[in-house]
């Protein structure tokens, strides 16, 4: 393989995919370097060139995960005018986007004792794109007055809603989705309740 083949995109694109399968597969700690090597069909050497450690691949993948999230939210939520309806629209989104390939392989690898802690904290940031969803969210509602919060309350309200719908999304596996829908939007109401503008 010449050099501009070894650096080019395609490659290192090939071996991202590759990896997120494996990955989704076998979790993080049974998916060796050979084994992306050998789906791939790119050397161990490439793997290495592009992604330095499996720690560093992983961590890109999950970047990708979110940028990705991000994006799909931001489509979704042009359609939505208010800030309530805008957290009813979230419930659902979170509801349907929350269970991705890689997620059980990332809680794996934050808990494997020999990670990095700069791995650690890349994973544990990964919270900062949905967190800053809901704080655009919660600043709409106070701006326009449909929400009665103060600036200094955004971050803490993004916060806690952001706890509620991540605390319903571990019933994704064990519960129907039509129940859980209904759960989902009612934690909304049940929300807005507590901080709605009061006439």
């Amino acid at each position: 393989m010449n050099k501009r083949h070894y650096d080019s995109e395609e490659t290192r694109s090939l071996i991202a995919d590759k990896a997120a399968r494996l990955f989704a597969q076998k979790g993080f700690a049974s998916t060796s370097i050979a084994d992306i090597s050998r789906e791939s069909g790119c050397s161990k050497g490439h793997i290495y060139y592009h992604f330095e450690n499996k720690e560093k691949l992983f961590v890109y993948l999950a970047l990708e995960t979110m940028r990705s999230w991000k994006e799909r939210w931001e489509a979704v939520s042009v359609n939505y005018g208010t800030a309530v309806e805008k957290l009813y629209a979230m419930a659902h989104f979170v509801q349907n986007n929350y269970k991705t390939p890689l997620l059980q392989a990332g809680q794996e690898l934050g808990s494997i004792p020999a990670t990095s802690p700069e791995t650690v904290a890349q994973l544990k940031g990964l919270a900062s794109t949905p967190m800053q969803a809901y704080y655009e969210i919660f600043k709409l509602g106070m701006e326009t007055g449909e929400f009665g919060l103060r600036e200094e309350e955004l971050e803490s309200t993004g916060f806690l809603f952001g706890t509620l719908l991540g605390g319903l999304c571990q019933y994704l596996y064990t519960m129907e989705n039509e129940p859980l829908k209904a759960l989902f939007q009612r934690s909304v109401t049940v929300f807005i309740n507590g901080i709605h503008r009061k006439a």
